[in-house]
């Protein structure tokens, strides 16, 4: 069997026959994403349009994909011609040829030929399914092709009559995860917790923030990841309590935790994982009672991740764990009710507890169906990511202040308990403190 990339070539067809089958006789057309450059002639790594390349494979720039449904459905490329001066300065291209024998298209042309040939492909369709406003410059070449149909109606020649996002189709179904894509999945957690344990394993007092980034960062690199799948957060001390803390460029200091969050990304789906650990190797008192805290509201809410449950009530689970045990901490003299009530605890964890994980790390999918919260199904994959952001000032016991601490897991929803799919990196504070003297 034929795979291109971590997939085989008949999931990415069986992909594009459920969209052709709710296209119908509509047109679906779908630009890769622009490069983009870094400072002056130099670009930025180029990383596929998500959608694009859940349709196809194809992870070349320059790329335009045209999919029809009905009864004569067509799968169409524009891609980079094969080029042999570029060749040498940028690597192999597939080329039409190659998208035609190795991608199983029905059509394939130079990426030239896109403004004369999609009026074709546009005609007598119903509606459009194409985003608009995402890259202005590729709006106004479809848009010059409508009018192209449009002008063609005396012909016969009917033009769609609307437009429409393809996410209703698209992302609908890159909500729902199939055996390949959770095996992409398994793979990227399984290089994201392996950086993780060598974290723990090597900090000491006196690295800096950007010593550990680049143990991570390395450890994806070299166990073959393609890339991050977000920039990691490396934040010691008080900077675990920013929550998209970016410098990493502080020295770590005995007695304080370490809060990584860091995730890679393999065969284009994405792991997003956090974990908080004592920089000496074990937790002090304070430390381990709101780690505790934080721990069990992410239980409480990883139990919650059930089928016909909804993100706000696995949300709800951690939110009514987190402030019960600040209450008992000293926190609040209020009673829950109204500690829940007013929300007083939105000043140490004022961040959702989940988001949809795939190939984007925060991945596509409604999360409201007709105005209400979606229930949970299985085959969806979700973060599940309680914290807790004690700043230096904050009005509580000062035990207590300049401590940051999140815990997050990918879950999969199944038809019964969810199942953590990271659940073999440390997370107790018996197994943190292990790895991080081991």
């Amino acid at each position: 069997m034929v795979r291109l990339g971590s997939m085989s070539a008949s999931s990415f067809s069986a992909r594009r026959a459920r969209v052709q089958a709710a296209l119908g006789d509509d047109v679906l057309v779908i630009a890769s994403t622009p490069v983009a450059l870094r400072n002056n002639d130099v670009e930025h790594d180029y990383r596929q349009d998500s959608d694009l390349y859940y349709l196809t494979g194809f992870d070349e720039p320059q790329t335009v994909l045209v999919l029809r449904g009905g009864r004569a459905p067509q799968f169409v490329l524009f891609v980079r011609p094969r080029d042999p001066e570029r060749e040498v300065w940028d690597g192999a291209r597939e080329g039409v040829e190659g998208a035609l024998a190795n991608y199983g298209a029905d059509q394939a042309f130079p990426a030239a030929q896109l403004e004369a040939t999609l009026p074709e492909l546009l005609g007598d369709a119903p509606r459009l399914h194409y985003r608009l406003g995402r890259d202005r410059a590729f709006d106004e070449l479809v848009l010059r092709a409508l009018d192209r149909v449009r002008a063609r109606a005396r012909t016969g020649v009917s033009a769609p009559g609307a437009i429409v996002d393809p996410g209703l189709i698209v992302h609908e179904l890159r909500l729902y995860k199939q055996p390949e894509e959770l095996e992409a999945m398994r793979r990227a957690l399984a290089i994201t917790g392996e950086a993780h344990l060598e974290a723990m394993r090597q900090t000491q007092p006196g690295m800096y923030e950007y010593e550990v980034e680049a143990l991570v960062n390395g450890t994806f690199r070299r166990r073959g990841a393609e890339r991050l799948a977000y920039s990691s957060i490396v934040g010691g001390g008080p900077n675990a309590t920013v929550l998209h803390y970016r410098r990493n460029d502080r020295q770590l200091q005995a007695g304080e935790l370490l809060l990584i969050d860091a995730g890679c990304e393999a065969g284009y789906y994405a792991s997003d994982i956090t974990r908080t650990f004592p920089v000496s190797g074990r937790f002090s008192e304070p430390q381990r009672q709101l780690y505790d805290l934080v721990l069990q509201a992410q239980l409480a809410s990883i139990a919650a991740a059930i089928p016909g449950a909804t993100l706000d009530e696995v949300h709800a689970a951690s939110v009514n764990v987190l402030a019960q045990g600040l209450r008992e901490l000293g926190f609040f003299q209020e009673s829950l009710e109204e500690v829940l009530e007013r929300q007083l605890y939105r000043p140490y964890y004022m961040h959702r507890t989940s988001h949809w994980l795939g190939m984007d790390v925060h991945d596509v999918g409604a999360y409201f169906v007709a105005g209400k919260p979606r229930p949970l199904a299985p085959g969806m994959v979700l973060t599940v990511e309680p914290g807790l952001y004690v700043s230096e000032t904050a009005p509580c016991p000062e035990r207590y202040r300049g401590l940051g601490i999140r815990i997050e897991d990918d879950v999969l929803v199944t038809v019964g308990a969810a199942e953590v799919l990271s659940q073999f990196i440390p997370k107790t504070v018996a197994e943190v403190e292990r790895a991080c003297t081991a």
